[in-house]
């Protein structure tokens, strides 16, 4: 493993004083809050520094002890175990700093719209895509973060054909992002006499929630229509033409809305949805431009990808991209800390394949 040069860290540590002095002699409103956000990015990272230089100067002042031909040999035998130590804390210090120091995803600390669809397995598939969903309100819950349901389509024995909701709340993107993918379950339904196992499949997809800023739509690209929204079974729910599907004439991108009785707010909530699926092309567009081998070992987030199975039978749940198994099955379910533990094993791969890119580069 490479060392950070000193230079580099000096030059952290020089920056982050640069700004706390700044905001200690009173920037104003735009240039405070520019200043707070990079301080609250830089402090943990000059944390990690001193405590990194720290334990270096603890061990030099060892080593010039075991280079003292006059220390007491009760005194050597101390300071060989003391910098052993000393010399692990270093490595850890080091390696944090390097995962400190990785290129941050821009979206991470944003909001995600969750969209979830019964894939094979029919009926079964769909209760499915509901157990997930819930899993997953349950997980934002245990959180702190807001779910609501942007918009639902119910099979008729339960569970969702599709279902789409908002999740709103500060880094709901960087615990969530590597949900996107097929989700595999195995089990008997209720509905099978001969307790058969069967196999059925939901698709994730967590996209970032794209504000104005990020993606800007040109309104002549929008085909807008109108339309009276129906229940199941094509019962009409509505008296007005209030639902909206709004296609993205470039894209070929297409978002139906018709849950709320307000034409406008149908609109709204569509644009949201697609103002964060236009988000999500393009920054899988630049990804792929900035890296071929992006597709590591947890994957590319591709909906297509099958990524995890729920074995109910044997109570464990299998994460394929990294090999990884629980037999927590109905915690992980319930949006337990058994799924952050599951999240938190992908995010280290992930890191971890940073750094191995990293260190193959020579940065």
């Amino acid at each position: 493993m490479t060392t950070i040069p000193a230079e580099k860290l000096d030059k952290l540590v020089s920056r982050w004083q640069a700004v706390q002095g700044g905001l200690a002699a009173g920037a104003d409103q735009s240039n405070f809050v520019r200043l707070s956000r990079e301080f609250a990015e830089l402090d943990p990272i000059v944390t990690t520094i001193s405590a990194l230089r720290k334990a270096q100067e603890e061990r030099d002042g060892l080593r010039e002890i075991l280079d003292d031909s006059d220390s007491d040999p009760d005194m050597l035998a101390l300071a060989q175990e003391e910098i052993a130590g000393l010399e692990s804390s270093i490595e850890d210090f080091e390696c944090q700093l390097k995962v400190q120091l990785l290129p941050k995803d821009a979206a991470d600390e944003k909001s995600a719209i969750l969209e979830l669809r019964a894939g094979t397995g029919g009926d079964e598939a769909a209760l499915f895509a509901g157990d997930l969903f819930r899993m997953y309100q349950r997980f934002a819950d245990r959180h702190g973060w807001n779910v609501s349901v942007m918009s639902a389509s119910e099979s008729a024995t339960g569970g969702y054909k599709e279902i789409i909701a908002n999740i709103t709340g500060k880094g709901v993107f960087a615990r969530m992002k590597y949900e996107s993918g097929v989700h595999r379950v195995q089990r008997v339904p209720e509905t099978e006499a001969q307790g058969r196992i069967h196999t059925s499949a939901a698709t994730v997809a967590v996209l970032p929630e794209a504000e104005d800023v990020d993606v800007q739509i040109d309104e002549k690209d929008l085909r807008v229509d109108v339309f009276r929204a129906s229940g199941p079974g094509g019962q009409s729910v509505n008296t007005t033409d209030s639902a909206v599907r709004i296609t993205h004439i470039p894209t070929g991108l297409v978002v139906i809305q018709q849950d709320e009785k307000s034409q406008h707010k149908n609109r709204a909530k569509a644009m949201k949805v697609l103002r964060s699926r236009l988000y999500d092309l393009e920054r899988e567009k630049l990804d792929a431009e900035r890296a071929q081998d992006r597709r590591s070992q947890i994957g590319s987030g591709d909906r297509s990808q099958r990524i995890r199975t729920y074995n109910f039978p044997q109570g464990r749940v299998t994460d394929h991209r990294i090999g990884l198994t629980t037999h927590q099955l109905q915690m992980v379910l319930a949006g337990e800390p058994a799924l952050d533990e599951v999240i938190d094993a992908l995010t280290t791969e992930a890191q971890a394949s940073q750094l191995a890119a990293m260190e193959e580069q020579g940065t």
